[in-house]
C-alpha cells in the first residue's frame, strides 16, 4: 500500500509539471503572438515545444495499454528530434560565423539591403541597418551606397527611398547615394544592385561591402559571391537580443532551402 501511495504521488507530480509547461510554454507564446510584434518564430518555437511536451505526455498514458509500441514511438521521436537539433547547429554555425563586420571593408561600394518600411518610415530592422550603413559612409568617404529595396505591403514609398530620405536627413551627400526600388528579395537585391555599379562603370565582380543584419549576413555574402561579387560584410546589430534570437532561427530556415535550392 506504501508503495503505491508513493507511485500515486510521483504521477501527481509529474503530471503537474506538464500542465505547468504547457501553461507557461502556450501563455508566453501568447504574449510574444499577441502583446510584441515581429516574433513569428519564437511563437512557432513555443508552440512546437508545447505540441512536442504534449506527445511525450500521451505516449506515456499509452505506455500502460501497450508498453512496447509506446517505447519504440518515443525512441523515434526523440531520434527525429536529435536529428532536428543537430540539423539546426549544423546551419547555424556558418550563419553565427558570419554575423559580424569582416575586417577591413573598405570597398568602392556599399550595398544597403533593405527591410521593412512603416509608411514612410524604417523598421527597427532597417534602422540598425541605416545606422550600420552611415558609420561606414563616414570611415569610407570614397564609398558609394546603393541602397536597394522595393515597395511591399504597408509601404507608402519604396524601401530605397526611406534609405535615401534617412541617409541625406543624417548627413550624407545624395550623390553618394544610388537608388535600387525594384528588388523583392535578396537575390534581386544583390542582383540588381550589382548591374547598377556595371551601368555607374564599377566592377561588379570586383570588392563591395554589404550592409545588413548580423544573422543576415551569411547568406547575403553567400549569393554575392555565387553572382561572382567579393563580398564583405558590414553587421547591422538588432536592437534587442530576443528579437535576435527570433531572427536567427528563422535565418536558419531560410539558408536551409538557400542549400536545397
Amino acid at each position: 500500500m506504501r508503495k503505491y501511495k508513493m507511485h500515486d504521488r510521483k504521477n501527481r507530480k509529474v503530471s503537474g509539471a506538464f500542465w505547468i509547461t504547457e501553461a507557461f510554454l502556450l501563455a508566453a507564446s501568447g504574449i510574444f503572438a499577441f502583446a510584441v510584434v515581429g516574433y513569428q518564430t519564437i511563437v512557432l518555437t513555443l508552440l512546437s515545444a508545447a505540441g512536442v511536451t504534449a506527445l511525450y505526455k500521451l505516449l506515456a498514458l499509452y505506455t500502460s495499454r501497450n508498453a512496447r509500441t509506446a517505447k519504440r514511438l518515443k525512441t523515434m521521436l526523440t531520434s527525429l528530434l536529435a536529428l532536428g537539433f543537430a540539423w539546426l547547429i549544423i546551419v547555424e554555425v556558418p550563419i553565427i560565423a558570419s554575423a559580424h563586420t569582416d575586417r577591413d571593408p573598405k570597398a568602392p561600394y556599399l550595398i544597403v539591403l533593405g527591410a521593412g518600411v512603416n509608411g514612410t518610415e524604417p523598421s527597427l530592422s532597417l534602422l540598425n541597418r541605416l545606422e550600420a550603413a552611415k558609420t561606414y559612409l563616414d570611415a569610407y568617404p570614397e564609398a558609394v551606397v546603393i541602397v536597394s529595396g522595393g515597395q511591399g505591403a504597408g509601404e507608402e514609398i519604396t524601401e530605397a527611398e526611406c534609405m535615401q530620405r534617412w541617409l541625406t536627413d543624417n548627413g550624407i551627400s545624395a550623390t553618394r547615394i544610388v537608388k535600387e526600388e525594384k528588388s523583392t528579395s535578396t537575390y534581386e537585391n544583390l542582383k540588381n544592385s550589382l548591374e547598377l555599379i556595371r551601368e555607374n562603370g564599377g566592377d561588379p565582380e570586383g570588392r563591395i561591402a554589404i550592409v545588413s543584419s548580423e544573422y543576415h549576413l551569411y547568406r547575403a555574402k553567400y549569393m554575392a559571391q555565387t553572382l561572382g561579387a567579393e563580398a564583405l560584410g558590414v553587421a547591422a546589430r538588432t536592437t534587442y537580443p530576443v528579437l535576435m534570437l527570433n531572427y536567427f532561427i528563422r535565418e536558419a530556415f531560410a539558408v536551409t532551402v538557400l542549400w536545397i535550392m
